[in-house]
């Protein structure tokens, strides 16, 4: 059960501690180390995918650790962005309450004996969030690119996609959960 690939996804959740304290101090600086340690967290969630798929390792505790790694990683992030004033609240309260929602619908499926994989939709909408984050992170100006606008129009497609694949998981699971009784 404690595989590579699991082992991986437990080194992306102790990154969220990390980030956590680092966005207690904002600045520039802080904002680049902050984009950077989220960064390297984010590829290891490329790279425990891959890993388990290539060494035939996928495990139930990481088709349920993966994703619950992604939604911590995530959400902490934002959450903590609310305070410095680089994210509306309400975005984060509507991808927050999509990442529980769809969360707990994955904890009444595997109760039933059903693991849901991620779907393509899902997969978009972390890797716009992954991106819009880091931007977000960065928050000055690098090299004539404002990383903070960046960051919101990066989040607002983020959102857009965090809506839409959560419309399109519920409809998904209420379909299955219909055809099975």
């Amino acid at each position: 059960m404690l595989n590579l690939p699991n082992t991986i996804t437990l080194v992306r959740i102790a990154f969220i501690p990390v980030l956590f304290v680092l966005l207690l101090f904002p600045g520039k600086t802080v904002g680049l180390f902050a984009a950077l340690s989220f960064l390297v967290a984010s590829l290891t969630d490329f790279l425990d995918g891959f890993l388990a798929r290539r060494q035939n390792s996928v495990t139930r505790l990481g088709k349920v650790l993966d994703p619950l790694a992604d939604k911590l990683l995530i959400t902490v992030c934002l959450i903590m962005l609310i305070p410095l004033r680089s994210v509306p609240a309400w975005i984060v309260a509507v991808i927050v309450c999509r990442e529980v929602a769809v969360t707990g619908l994955r904890g009444i499926a595997a109760a039933e004996g059903m693991i849901i994989p991620a779907e393509s939709w899902g997969k978009k909408k972390t890797a716009f969030q992954i991106v819009a984050i880091i931007s977000l992170l960065l928050h000055y100006e690098y090299f004539y690119i404002d990383c903070h606008q960046v960051g919101m129009a990066l989040l607002y497609i983020a959102l857009a996609l965090t809506v839409l694949s959560g419309l399109l998981f519920f409809y998904w699971f209420f379909q299955k959960i219909s055809l099975s009784q």
